[in-house]
């Protein structure tokens, strides 16, 4: 196999809001070294799988935009690339291919969600059609991330694409309350029938649509280490919103984001939780059973993550939190 690039790490200031959101145009330093090349995306895809499994992860769904790898069928062609010959339909495909490699190499189960991004309605219709061309094949869901202050209202593309979706039952998660307002959650379940929220650190300050979305178990997730980075929440973890969520016993989950960007893995966040935010054992079982009832898998195999779960945790089903 070719040897694949190596990819310099950065250490990230986080003690600095200012300095923080900056750090996120190290994208643009490794994405073009993978644009458009097959051999790269695949294996990444696969080693991602193999990374999930050496942290213990038993299932994942792993999330990314096909039209930022690829070179041709995408307008405009990101990243300034010349024109190649890898499409974005192609992209999916490859990725579907490592993840089940990764798959039967390492024994756990993959998924992925196609992103849709806030500053390019134009390729939101395009990513729904890849997830229903693909949704037999490991994609799962859809997704909106980018800059929140894009909302659907000024770029309608994301709403009609969200629209079609929920017609052909594909499943909807959005980025949304990270930095954004608890307005921009609002919008994500009420205009775009979100089913899980990404982040969603700023529904703290809507009581009452946080309040509802605690009623109607609405998902949470929640990613520590990169909210800290990010400057999204206080620097302080011991001032986290998951702690509230934590406290309300709300439907949430413990996630990475971006772990090469971040330098981190699943481990991280969960001794992080635990040794700043006063997570128990308890609420790491409970946290994890939330998160497989509200994954994107059908039913039947849901049903098979979940007794998985009881049976390593010593619960009968019937005795859950």
């Amino acid at each position: 196999m070719t040897p694949v690039k190596p990819i310099r790490m950065f250490r990230f200031d986080s003690k600095n809001k200012s300095k923080s959101r900056p750090f996120l145009i190290k994208y643009n330093m490794f994405t073009i070294d993978v644009v458009g090349d097959r051999e790269a995306i695949q294996r990444i895809a696969y080693e991602f799988v193999e990374d999930k499994a050496k942290e213990g992860v038993i299932y994942v769904e792993v999330r990314y935009s096909p039209h930022f790898l690829a070179n041709t069928k995408v307008d405009p062609i990101p990243w300034n690339q010349n024109e190649g010959d890898l499409s974005p339909d192609e992209v999916v495909h490859l990725v579907n291919m490592g993840l089940q490699k990764g798959e039967r190499a390492f024994n756990i189960k993959a998924r992925s969600i196609l992103c849709c991004m806030r500053h390019m309605p134009s390729w939101s219709m395009d990513v729904v059609e890849l997830c229903k061309k693909y949704r037999h094949e490991g994609v799962v869901a859809i997704d909106l991330a980018g800059d929140e202050s894009l909302n659907c209202e000024a770029y309608p593309g994301h709403r009609m694409a969200y629209e079609e979706a929920v017609r052909c039952g594909i499943h909807r998660t959005v980025h949304a309350g990270e930095v954004g307002p608890a307005s921009v959650v609002k919008e994500a379940v009420e205009v775009l029938k979100a089913e899980r929220v990404g982040h969603g650190y700023r529904t703290l300050e809507d009581q009452a649509l946080y309040k509802r979305l605690l009623a109607e178990k609405m998902h949470f997730e929640v990613c520590p280490i990169s909210s800290k980075l990010t400057g999204a929440c206080d620097p302080d973890f011991t001032k986290h919103p998951v702690i509230t969520f934590m406290k309300d016993k709300a439907n949430y989950s413990l996630n990475t984001d971006d772990p090469l960007i971040f330098n981190s893995n699943l481990h991280l966040d969960y001794s992080t939780a635990h040794k700043y935010m006063g997570f128990t054992e308890d609420e790491f079982k409970r946290l994890n059973i939330c998160s497989a009832e509200s994954c994107f898998l059908p039913d039947n195999e849901k049903k098979e993550l979940l007794y998985r779960l009881y049976e390593a945790y010593g619960m009968m089903q019937t005795t859950a939190f």
